[in-house]
């Protein structure tokens, strides 16, 4: 019988997709950090609407999308609670007009990256408080390996190399974390 233990604490990143027409990246960013602690990292911005146009009837066009990470870890069962807040935020900054930014957390660990999402699937596992998890990419043979269902912006090889950038940051910040919490 294997013995159960505590997971260790995972890194947690956000996706942000913003109208720049409507909302300002900055106040999108500044209401984050007072919500989730200082952002450590940011991805390029890049133009979204490339990949899908999913959002467009309810967000418009001309979307853009970074990824932000954070100094603190989580522990992963904060992440239902945490989608539930980042809901909360895209309805303060959109107001009672049409959406203007999406924020996805997720987490990263060594071996890989959960997305945080209200919507259910066959792959999705029901983590509570109306949250999926969506196991996103898997850290195969040194790198992030897509699944069928992996979202097409996810598949780029920037997206792919900055999740990769991270892992090195999180597994630094995880031998710190052992080496004072054995």
């Amino acid at each position: 019988m294997g013995k159960i233990k505590k997971h260790p604490p995972v890194q947690l990143f956000m996706a942000v997709t913003f109208n720049p027409a409507q909302t300002d990246e900055s106040v999108i960013l500044k209401r984050i950090e007072g919500l989730f602690g200082k952002i450590e990292q940011k991805s390029a911005l890049y133009d979204f609407d490339r990949f899908t146009d999913y959002y467009e009837k309810e967000m418009g066009r001309g979307l853009k999308k970074r990824f932000v990470t954070f100094y603190n870890l989580i522990e992963p069962e904060a992440l239902p609670e945490i989608k539930v807040q980042t809901n909360a935020l895209e309805k303060e900054i959109s107001g009672a007009e049409q959406r203007s930014v999406n924020i996805d957390p997720g987490y990263l660990t060594l071996s890989k990256i959960v997305l945080a999402t209200t919507k259910d699937y066959s792959h999705r596992l029901y983590l509570g408080k109306g949250i999926f998890g969506d196991l996103h990419l898997v850290f195969i043979n040194k790198t992030f390996r897509t699944q069928p269902w992996t979202y097409p912006d996810y598949q780029q090889s920037s997206v792919i190399e900055f999740f990769l950038n991270l892992r090195k940051i999180y597994r630094d910040k995880l031998g710190e974390y052992l080496e004072f919490n054995p």
